[in-house]
C-alpha cells in the first residue's frame, strides 16, 4: 500500500488495517510452520505495510 493512501485515511482506519494485518501475518506464519506458504514475499510486503502504518500514526500523534 502507498504512503499517500495511507496518509489520507484517519487514525481509527488506520488502526483496523494495522489490526487486520497482524492477523494476516499470523496466518501466514501458521502456513510457514505447516509448510505450506504459496507467496512467501507477502512477509516482507506485510511487514513493510505494518511499519508504514506505524510511521504515518506517530506523524499524526505529533500534529
Amino acid at each position: 500500500m502507498k504512503p499517500e493512501e495511507l496518509r489520507n485515511m484517519s487514525k481509527e482506519e488506520l488502526i483496523v488495517k494495522e489490526k487486520s494485518l497482524h492477523e494476516e501475518l499470523n496466518k501466514l506464519n501458521i502456513q510457514r510452520y505447516t509448510g505450506s506458504v504459496e507467496k512467501p514475499h507477502r512477509f516482507a510486503m506485510i511487514r513493510q505495510d505494518i511499519a508504514r502504518i506505524r510511521t504515518i500514526l506517530n506523524e499524526k500523534k505529533e500534529k
